[in-house]
């Protein structure tokens, strides 16, 4: 579906295009690169020498000698020296006050032991008063170099941390999100810090767990929708430290070479403050924002005022997010037979599947698109069979949906055909692939792993097209790592010789496109974004070296070199 601002833009280029060549005296470009290799990402020219722009719109993509058509003396030129470009790279999947936050609370996503968590907290009760909560995420038991000896299910318990930081509360939450760690403080405040015989069914939690020991005592490990019995009790965060983190994400994505964000999963009080940030003049990404699904009266608000597609491409909200299952590192993920590692486990439905269902036909009735995360088999197969049952309910209206599911790290062989033949759009974010594949197969088993664990190549020669991203503050915001990852199937330090499972790699091409142009598809403004195209709009990323052809041994080494917004540079990396 093609905005009023894209019609706007390309009838401006067309009319410039027409006075440029009726009056080469007076061409009207506001910025021109040249000098180094430009990926357009368009099918029809899929490299060009130079790119003309006036104000956030593209003028011409081609030659120099034509380019340079549109210059006068106010044109800023950049000659790239030899570096690359190509269309404004897009994070389609990730979590974006949580990339904000996470460079303010505590960032854990390096650590390699529980003890260098312990240290870290240790470290911010010195800084902090007494009684101040203190949080943070990123953690991850299954990267651990060494484990704790005092473990349950294969994660750790919460003395250590307790004796740390016996006066103010903490909790932590897992790298995905997915489960969170608390101490002994912050289970008293939440009535949690003994679990009686009496007592314990009021900690069953439907979707979630409370891990507990032997003994029945709670170990500090809250699963999937068990999280929220301490999450209810964590002060409110105020107005100025929200802006901050905004702002703080907004840097964080500039530096990254991110022009486009797909917010998975955001509620009232953040469309508020995008809103005000927006007017502000401080959206200096494009936004595509999905409703949180836990917010009912949120989702209906929404179905009776239908989508906000902005006409100046920052901020639009069209789209619902629902969490079904949990994580493989939590082992929250929906599989359809138990783990390996913890036999008669089969993860979580974290959402009723006759919400999934519900969602989906109001999503078909009001516009929306849905967007539904699952990682584990089960997960995605229960999604798939509600998408399509909504479909054949309200056969007029499923055109165009193009319905996501987010994730899809294990899918059964049965139902990777069935996303192309449903419009399924997946939403994988290669760089797990990379994190997890060391370990997943401890959750999976080899079997598994192999025929459908991160099935890239699978989908996309089944007709789909697959949108990229990092799951940020998941994993972090860098693409050059979710690049290597869909290119070399190895993890970030190399290894294994050749790739796992390297039948599922994709080429370079398909790689860039699934930051680029089939992002933009996935959320419906491919005719804005996505390829260096005359019309759309001037965002560009700009790298050290040639992505495309650089060893693969040295991509990894690749660093941003410029982004361009709306034809304005808004970072350059400092030499």
């Amino acid at each position: 579906m093609r905005t009023l601002k894209s019609l706007f833009l390309s009838l401006t280029f067309v009319l410039l295009s027409l006075v440029a060549c009726s009056n080469p005296e007076k061409p009207s470009a506001t910025l021109l690169v040249h000098g180094g290799p430009i990926y357009t990402v368009d099918s029809t020219q899929t490299m060009v020498e130079a790119v003309a722009t006036s104000g956030d719109t593209i003028l011409f993509a081609g030659s120099l000698a034509e380019a340079e058509r549109f210059k006068t003396a106010q044109t800023q030129i950049i000659d790239l020296k030899g570096k690359t470009m190509t269309p404004g790279l897009i994070e389609g999947h990730g979590h974006f006050m949580g990339l904000g936050y996470n460079e303010l609370n505590l960032d854990l996503m390096n650590t390699t032991s529980y003890q260098e968590i312990v240290d870290a907290v240790a470290a911010e009760v010195e800084k902090v008063a007494p009684g101040e909560w203190i949080t943070g995420r990123g953690w991850h038991q299954s990267k651990w170099d060494v484990m704790p000896t005092d473990t349950v299910h294969g994660f750790q318990t919460h003395y250590k941390l307790s004796e740390v930081s016996p006066d103010n509360p903490v909790y932590l939450r897992h790298a995905s999100g997915h489960a969170g760690f608390a101490n002994s403080k912050a289970m008293e405040i939440a009535g949690l810090e003994i679990l009686s015989k009496d007592g314990i069914d009021k900690f069953q939690v439907e979707g979630g767990e409370v891990m507990r020991d032997e003994l029945g005592r709670p170990t500090g490990i809250f699963n999937e929708r068990a999280m929220t019995l301490i999450t209810q009790h964590i002060p409110e965060t105020t107005p100025e430290k929200d802006a901050k983190a905004f702002e703080l994400a907004v840097a964080a994505c500039h530096r990254n070479g991110i022009t486009g964000f797909h917010d998975a999963g955001i509620g009232k009080g953040t469309i508020q403050l995008y809103d005000e940030m927006k007017t502000a003049d401080k959206m200096k990404v494009r936004m595509y924002a999905m409703l949180t699904g836990w917010d009912k009266d949120l989702l209906n608000e929404w179905y009776e005022k239908g989508p906000m597609v902005d006409p100046d491409n920052l901020l639009t909200v069209r789209s619902v997010k629902l969490n079904c299952d949990g994580a493989l590192g939590s082992r929250g993920a929906w599989l359809l037979e138990s783990y390996t590692d913890r036999p008669g486990h089969f993860g979580h439905e974290t959402l009723p599947m006759e919400f999934v269902k519900e969602t989906s036909l109001n999503g078909l009735r009001n516009g929306f698109q849905v967007c539904s995360h699952a990682i584990g088999d089960r997960a995605n197969q229960e999604i798939l069979d509600r998408y399509e049952d909504a479909f054949k309910e309200l056969p007029d209206l499923k055109s165009n949906h193009r319905f996501r599911i987010e994730h899809e790290q294990h899918l059964h062989p049965d139902h990777i055909p069935r996303f192309a033949e449903l419009g399924v759009i997946p939403a994988m974010q290669a760089v797990h692939m990379s994190s997890d594949r060391p370990w997943a197969i401890d959750r999976l088993g080899e079997k598994r792993i192999k025929e459908g664990a991160y099935m890239w190549q699978a989908l996309l020669k089944s007709g789909i097209p697959i949108v990229n991203g990092t799951d940020v503050p998941v994993e972090p915001l860098n693409p050059i790592a979710s690049f290597y990852a869909s290119v070399s199937r190895k993890t970030l330090k190399g290894t294994p010789e050749g790739g796992y499972e390297p039948d599922q790699k994709m080429t370079r091409e398909q790689a860039l496109r699934s930051y680029t142009l089939d992002a933009a598809y996935g959320a419906f403004e491919e005719d804005i974004k996505g390829s260096i195209t005359a019309g759309k709009f001037a965002d560009f990323t700009i790298y050290d070296q040639d992505i495309m052809k650089v060893a693969e041994d040295k991509l990894m080494d690749t660093k941003i070199a410029m982004t361009i917004f709306d034809g304005e540079v808004v970072y350059e990396k400092m030499d």
